[in-house]
């Protein structure tokens, strides 16, 4: 090994990779946010380039992302970034008919690209793997082997596949146009470009294109988020796992940093840039959803107290009616009772049989309905139970029941009052704020 050899082994090995450039920001209409992260690694060049940007298009907030990986330096990748997101938004069809919009915007972005380089001599590209956010739609676009993954539902989904020669369609494609496909280490076209489609490579564009494949994914609440990269993240993360790093970081741009700092510490070899988008909608009805569920058990709630208390109010009324009953029952006894002499000695009371018997039965009467009101109020004591002081006999029955009625009248109200807490202690609740290529991921190109 050379002096010059060994300098530059050593050098590599010493290189300090340093922090990445990072940022990010909030769409004005609150509906998504997004950060970004971009680092040339343990490279001593960068030809990683990314975009994110927001504009409002016929009233419309349109976001635009997209990481751009060159090769053959970084002339392509620069121009694709400050061009592509530009010819997509003046594009006349760009509302009314994205889709077509952003495949003339790629192809339209090529030409332009061929034309300038036409005084260099050394052959450049870029990928490009871009996001479209327009209403409730999410347009994705690829060229090349950067790539998109979404998490829906808490899964992973490609929705980007990475343009590689040996793909059997790709290959074909290239050997109809009379190109060929060999092994060089890797697979690649001519012996030279890992990657089947790309902008720019001027001296391979009769084989290598910039067609871009685009899926169109629905906005809602099951969508969380976003992953652009380029292949310095996916040579060492699977989707799945780029994934779980991101859902344990909500900060769009700390989830960003973290993914390239992992790929950094894993061994990638690339420049890496990494762009999250997270919708919040799925956030918003997470917690609506957690309000509608309050807002019904509240409901319910009260529907449950109300009913209970007119079950306990009905309940009360035919105890009164048949305490009413037994006082005019009561009080007829009394009446032929009086017709009998009574004795009264200094100790108490003196009474034949037949009264002792109508006494006994009329005093377990009330005790008995009391019992059963304590029984349907639990949570009510009755007030001075078997403290009742009897002035004479024919007073005894009715002095023994009224405390019956005032003991349910206590206990509706009392059951009444505290139906009316609980619904008030739900409100005040409810008004309180709800605080890479991995083989088993899904694809929707599988």
């Amino acid at each position: 090994m050379g002096y010059m050899d060994l300098a530059l082994s050593y050098s590599n090995q010493m290189r300090i990779v340093e922090a990445p450039a990072s940022g990010g920001g909030l769409s004005q209409n609150g509906k998504f946010s997004y950060g970004y992260a971009s680092s040339a690694g343990k490279r001593s060049s960068m030809e990683d380039f990314f975009e994110t940007r927001i504009d409002g298009i016929d009233g419309e907030i349109v976001g635009l992302f997209g990481v751009f990986d060159g090769h053959g330096g970084a002339r392509a990748a620069e121009y694709v970034k400050r061009h592509l997101f530009s010819n997509l938004i003046t594009h006349p069809k760009f509302i009314s008919d994205t889709k077509s919009a952003i495949a003339d915007a790629y192809t339209h972005t090529d030409s332009e690209l061929l034309k300038s380089e036409n005084s260099h001599t050394r052959d450049a590209g870029s990928t490009a793997s871009t996001a479209i956010l327009v209403g409730d739609r999410l347009l994705v676009a690829n060229v090349g082997d950067s790539r998109a993954v979404i998490c829906r539902g808490g899964n992973a989904f490609a929705v980007s596949r990475d343009h590689k020669p040996d793909q059997s369609d790709e290959r074909e494609r290239i050997e109809n146009a009379g190109g060929f496909v060999m092994w060089a280490g890797t697979w690649r076209v001519g012996g030279v470009l890992a990657v089947s489609r790309a902008f720019g490579d001027r001296l391979l564009k009769q084989y290598v294109v910039a067609d871009p494949e685009i899926q169109e994914e629905k906005i809602d609440d099951s969508l969380e988020f976003l992953i652009l990269a380029s292949d310095g993240l996916w040579d060492v993360f699977s989707n799945e796992e780029a994934v779980a790093v991101v859902k344990e970081v909500e900060d769009p741009e700390e989830s960003t940093k973290k993914l390239v700092g992992e790929a950094i510490r894993r061994g990638s070899a690339d420049n890496i840039t990494c762009v999250v988008v997270r919708f919040l909608e799925s956030k918003t009805a997470n917690n609506n959803g957690s309000s509608s569920s309050e807002e019904a058990n509240q409901v319910q709630t009260a529907v449950r107290n109300d009913s209970d208390h007119k079950n306990l109010t009905k309940e009360t009324n035919q105890d009164h009616i048949a305490v009413h009953r037994d006082l005019d029952c009561s009080n007829a006894d009394n009446e032929n009772l009086n017709q009998k002499p009574i004795a009264v000695t200094a100790a108490g009371r003196s009474v034949s049989s037949e009264q002792s018997g109508l006494a006994e039965e009329k005093n377990q009467m009330p005790i008995a309905i009391r019992s059963g009101s304590d029984l349907k109020s639990s949570s009510t004591k009755v007030p001075n139970q078997g403290k009742i002081t009897v002035h004479n006999d024919s007073d005894s029955s009715i002095a023994n029941q009224k405390p019956v009625a005032a003991t349910h009248t206590s206990s509706l109200e009392q059951s009444g009052s505290t139906s009316e807490k609980n619904r008030k202690s739900i409100q005040v609740h409810s008004d309180s704020p709800a605080s890479r290529t991995s083989s088993s991921t899904p694809s929707i190109f599988n």
